[in-house]
C-alpha cells in the first residue's frame, strides 16, 4: 500500500505548552514565544486543530495569550470529585473557566479525561451534564479519552459519543483487532489518535533509548531492519502510518519547537509501504506509557 498524506489531518497536541512532558523532552515547557513561532507554522500548513486538557498545566492559559480564531480546540475535563453534589454546576464551572483561559467563546468538543467515572451511579448524570454544553452551545462535540480500546467498547452500550481520543502507532493494533473501529463507524463517532510516536520511544534509536525497554529488543530489531530496508526515517513511518489510516480524522502530535513541527510536517508527505504485522505488540506493559514506571 502506498498513500500520500497532508497536513491537514494533523491536530497539535500542547501538553507541552503547560507541562515538561514526554520520554524524549530535552527542552522542558515550550516558552511563549516559541509557543507563537508554533502556531504560526500550524496556520500556514492548514493544521486546525488544538489539543489540550485541563490538566496540561497552564496549557490552556498559555494558549489563551495567542489569537485562536482559526483554530478548533478541543479540551478535556479532569476527574470529577467523588464528594461533587451538583455534577452538571461542576462540569459547567469546568468549562466556564476553560473558556476564560482560552478566551474562546466555545470549543469543537470535550473530552472526559477519566471515562471511567462514567460507570459509577452518577454516570448518566455526568452524560447529561457533558451533553448540556452541547445544548447551551460551548462545544459542538462530546467525548472521551481513552488509554485501550476495551472502554469505548463497554461504555459505547450505554452511551453515544460525537468523538474518542486513544492511542494508536505502529505497535499498537488493538483498535483494530478488538472491533472497536467497527463500533465506531456504526455509532458515527470520529476518532483521533494520539501517542504516535509513543512519547517519542518509536523515534530513538538504540543507544538513546532506556535500557529498561531492552526486553522488546527483538521487535526493536525488527522495526530497525525494516526502516533501513526502505529508507524511512522513525518518523516519516509513524506520521504516515498514522495518516494513511481511513478511520482516523485527526492524528494528535506534541512537539517541543516550531523546528520540530516542521520537521513533522514534511516527514508527512511521501510513499509508505505496508509495515509487517510481525512489528506489532500486545504487551500493554510497552504500549501504555502510565506503566512505565513499573518496568
Amino acid at each position: 500500500m502506498f498513500t500520500k498524506n497532508t497536513s491537514s489531518k494533523i491536530a497539535l497536541g500542547t501538553v507541552q505548552f503547560g507541562l515538561p512532558y514526554g520520554i524524549s523532552n530535552k527542552n522542558g515547557q515550550v516558552s511563549n514565544p516559541e509557543v507563537a513561532r508554533i502556531l504560526d507554522i500550524a496556520k500556514v500548513k492548514g493544521i486546525h486543530t488544538l489539543d489540550t486538557a485541563i490538566a496540561y498545566g497552564s496549557s490552556e492559559k498559555v494558549l489563551g495569550e495567542h489569537n485562536l480564531e482559526s483554530f478548533d480546540i478541543i479540551t478535556k475535563l479532569p476527574a470529577i470529585p467523588d464528594d461533587t453534589l451538583d455534577i452538571k454546576s461542576w462540569v459547567e464551572d469546568q468549562m466556564t473557566g476553560s473558556l476564560t483561559r482560552l478566551r474562546v467563546p466555545r470549543v469543537k468538543a470535550v473530552l472526559l479525561h477519566r471515562p471511567e467515572q462514567l460507570h459509577s451511579e452518577a454516570g448518566p448524570e455526568i452524560y447529561a451534564a457533558l451533553d448540556s454544553l452541547k445544548i447551551k452551545g460551548l462545544t459542538e462535540r462530546i467525548g472521551i479519552s481513552i488509554y485501550s480500546p476495551n472502554e469505548f467498547i463497554n461504555l459505547s452500550r450505554d452511551f453515544h459519543f460525537d468523538l474518542i481520543q486513544a492511542p494508536f502507532n505502529v505497535l499498537d493494533t488493538r483498535l483494530q483487532d478488538s472491533g472497536a473501529l467497527d463500533i465506531l463507524e456504526s455509532q458515527e463517532t470520529s476518532l483521533h489518535v494520539r501517542s504516535i510516536f509513543l512519547q517519542g520511544l518509536l523515534l530513538m534509536d538504540k543507544k538513546q533509548r532506556p535500557n529498561k525497554f531492552n526486553e522488546w529488543s527483538q521487535l526493536w530489531t525488527k522495526w530497525e531492519n525494516w526502516l533501513d530496508e526502505h529508507n524511512l526515517t522513525p518518523l516519516e513511518a509513524c506520521i504516515r502510518h498514522a495518516l494513511s489510516m481511513p478511520h482516523i480524522e485527526k492524528v494528535v502530535v506534541g512537539v517541543d519547537s516550531a523546528d520540530q513541527l516542521q520537521e513533522i510536517v514534511t516527514a508527512a508527505e511521501g510513499n509508505l509501504p505496508t509495515i509487517p504485522s510481525d512489528i506489532s505488540c500486545g504487551d500493554v506493559r510497552l504500549l501504555s506509557p502510565q506503566l512505565w514506571s513499573q518496568l
